[in-house]
């Protein structure tokens, strides 16, 4: 009788695993967008070129999407990845992440551009 409730149960369990699989690769891209937005950020706020802060979040996170944009003297990196959980076998989930830097005054004590 154990037998069969564990051969009933299985199946269950096995989807459980692969969700909690999925959602764990989820969570791991994530963070990994959250970074890629980060350095985005940062470099771009350090006065670089704004081509140089796009390479080094796409070099942190492969295939992604990465935006920047002024606002005053914050610089806004927004990076969005497309994830696929279980290598495909699941529909892609969007990972979009933001971060927000202060811009660096550039020697003349201003913002720079």
């Amino acid at each position: 009788m154990v037998t069969a409730e564990l051969a009933a149960a299985l199946p269950v369990l096995m989807i459980l695993l692969g969700v909690a699989l999925a959602a764990v690769g989820v969570a791991g891209q994530r963070v990994r967008a959250a970074d890629a937005a980060r350095e985005a950020a940062r470099a771009a706020a350090r006065g670089g070129d704004p081509s140089t802060a796009t390479r080094l979040a796409a070099e942190a996170a492969p295939g992604a999407v990465v935006t920047i944009s002024r606002s005053g003297e914050r610089v806004v990196a927004q990076v969005s990845l497309a994830v696929h959980p279980m290598g495909g076998w699941l529909p892609a989930v969007h990972v979009v992440e933001r971060a927000v830097a202060a811009a660096e005054p550039d020697g003349s004590g201003g913002v720079p551009p």
